[in-house]
């Protein structure tokens, strides 16, 4: 079992049960991955269910005042992305007629999206192949293959971004990056994390026991 098999199905086995995951509408997904930029799933949360209640379509988001986006958005912090998703929603419904754009590329040109949102969005919801790579995918990556490139180094980003581009499924991108993500965040912990459980370090052993026969 190869890594991208490996990863899912640990995913499809100890996956959290969150609500953006349930759906391919990408209002919905775009909603919650703004929430989640600098904010744990946790706090996230009840924020989402919160705005998806009072604004169930982005064209209801974008008929709302600043001042009520604001009002609800309160202690979630970083107030500007509010601002952003308040403006991007009015964009969306009264330009795009309420359609959001369907590919990676085009998404990056929504105020307040950066290419992990966007490749969230596109993958999630359209099935474009195109991976995520945060700070949870480089973790994840450097460890499995032994990177030891500077994360915060200017060439890390295209270097684990190439990578994951190789790894990701075809068929199902969209399983591919929230397995990945999910492992960085549970599994593939910063610190401390149970290497003895987890369930790739039997695929790196294999790989590296190949290779050691090989170089004989």
């Amino acid at each position: 079992m190869n890594f991208a098999n490996s990863l899912t199905q640990w995913y499809l086995k100890n996956k959290r049960d969150l609500p953006w995951r349930n759906t391919q509408n990408p209002y919905f997904i775009w909603l919650s991955e703004i929430m989640l930029q600098q904010t744990r799933v946790a706090q996230g949360m009840p924020y989402f269910y919160s705005f998806t209640n009072a604004f169930p379509s982005v064209f209801d988001l974008a008929s709302a005042s600043e001042e009520q986006v604001l009002k609800l958005w309160q202690g979630l912090g970083y107030y500007s992305r509010a601002r952003n998703l308040h403006k991007t929603a009015q964009y969306v419904a009264f330009e795009l007629d309420g359609k959001f754009p369907d590919n990676y590329t085009a998404l990056l040109k929504l105020k307040g999206v950066g290419s992990y949102t966007a490749a969230a969005i596109a993958s999630f919801s359209y099935g474009e192949s195109v991976p995520v790579v945060d700070g949870n995918v480089f973790r994840v990556l450097s460890r499995y293959f032994d990177i030891e490139t500077d994360i915060l180094s200017n060439s890390a980003k295209k270097e684990f971004t190439d990578l994951a581009h190789e790894l990701i499924s075809k068929n199902n991108p969209a399983l591919f990056n929230q397995a990945i993500m999910e492992f960085g965040a549970l599994q593939c912990i910063p610190k401390n994390p149970n290497c003895e459980v987890c369930p790739l370090i039997m695929v790196v052993l294999r790989f590296k026991k190949r290779k050691l026969i090989c170089c004989l």
